[in-house]
């Protein structure tokens, strides 16, 4: 499989990332170290999860997902093939047992964090370090405006680096990105690193697919001028863009097991229809609905690499199969001409 240099790293990351959120809930200790043997197999070479893992996120599995990620790097000796990324929790989301509701990017949290996410990874050293949510009031997870009336207390970016500095002197981490950020983010997290000789970000981790194309609208070009890479994730919308609930509304999956307020905006009857749209054009063009959407972020110039995530093997087979997928010009003007029509529902 293809490797690129994420950002302005020396990290050589596989174009298919592994994606774990899934481990520890709906995939046991076993399915997962399958995973993990199977795509390492493959090609993949690039493995994210985050300290909040697994979702739906609970007090008596968060940090589940790491572990069983450890216990996988113990039985299998294999830490010095992969580029293993995680996240740290920002300011609490409800998620008041993660440092009791004090996660936020200040020195004592960060290195709290990054301790307990070694412990449990069994490994001396993450790779890419990231930001799980800014410290600051921003609009993100479906919130479409910015809205100053929520403004809160937060750590400033320039104090959140100098500690993630420190992280790197350490030897406890070697890169740093963020994750569900905006371009202001990114342009200041670039800015404080310049002017004050702290890291420099080599990645974005954000939401990108066929009812979210937000990222389009000026993250690129920050990100492109800047050499900030992105790591696209919910490629299939929550599994929205595989039409698995448009053929079977009680299919399992998270849009059903779990309470509609954690995923609301994967819910909306605009995201429905756009999912419907996309799956007959990918039905009419000889794909499948997972195939399509896949290969369209696969194929984005701007794509440093897609997070897929699977609870079968049959699905890990096939989203990452869809690498070899190749978009016709016809099939990729459909795909526009509905998202004129139908503009970021998921955003």
């Amino acid at each position: 499989m293809e490797k690129i240099t994420l950002g302005n790293s020396d990290l050589q990351v596989s174009r298919i990332c592994l994606g774990t959120m899934t481990f520890g809930e709906q995939n046991t200790e076993a399915e997962a170290h399958s995973q993990l043997d199977y795509a390492l197999e493959r090609g993949i070479n690039f493995i994210d999860t985050a300290e909040m893992y697994p979702v739906m996120p609970r007090a008596e599995t968060t940090g589940r997902t790491e572990s069983h990620i450890g216990s996988w790097l113990k039985k299998s000796g294999k830490r010095d093939r992969i580029i293993l990324a995680t996240k740290a929790a920002g300011p609490s989301r409800g998620m008041t047992w993660i440092r009791n509701g004090e996660s936020d990017f200040d020195a004592a949290n960060l290195r709290a964090a990054v301790d307990s996410s070694l412990q449990r990874l069994r490994t001396d050293h993450i790779d890419l370090y990231q930001l799980h949510w800014p410290s600051r009031n921003a609009p993100i997870f479906g919130q479409i405006a910015f809205d100053p009336d929520k403004e809160r207390p937060c750590t400033a970016v320039e104090d959140t680096l100098a500690a993630l500095d420190g992280l790197i002197k350490a030897g406890k981490i070697r890169y740093v990105g963020v994750s569900n950020e905006t371009s202001w983010g990114v342009c200041e997290f670039i800015k404080q690193a310049e002017n004050r000789g702290l890291p420099r970000i080599v990645s974005i981790q954000n939401a990108y697919n066929l009812v979210n194309r937000s990222f389009e609208n000026g993250l690129d070009e920050v990100c492109y001028r800047e050499n900030v890479g992105l790591l696209a994730y919910s490629p299939l919308a929550f599994g929205q863009l595989s039409a698995k609930y448009l053929d079977d509304p009680k299919a399992h999956g998270r849009l059903t097991i779990f309470p509609p307020n954690w995923s609301p905006r994967y819910l909306r009857p605009s995201v429905a229809e756009a999912a419907k749209r996309y799956a007959a054009l990918a039905r009419a063009n000889g794909m499948t609905p997972a195939q399509m959407a896949l290969a369209w972020c696969y194929s984005r110039r701007f794509v440093s690499s897609t997070i897929i995530g699977a609870t079968t093997m049959a699905q890990l087979q096939e989203d990452i199969d869809a690498l070899a997928v190749r978009l016709p010009d016809s099939v990729i003007d459909a795909i526009n001409a509905i998202h004129r029509e139908i503009t970021n529902p998921a955003q």
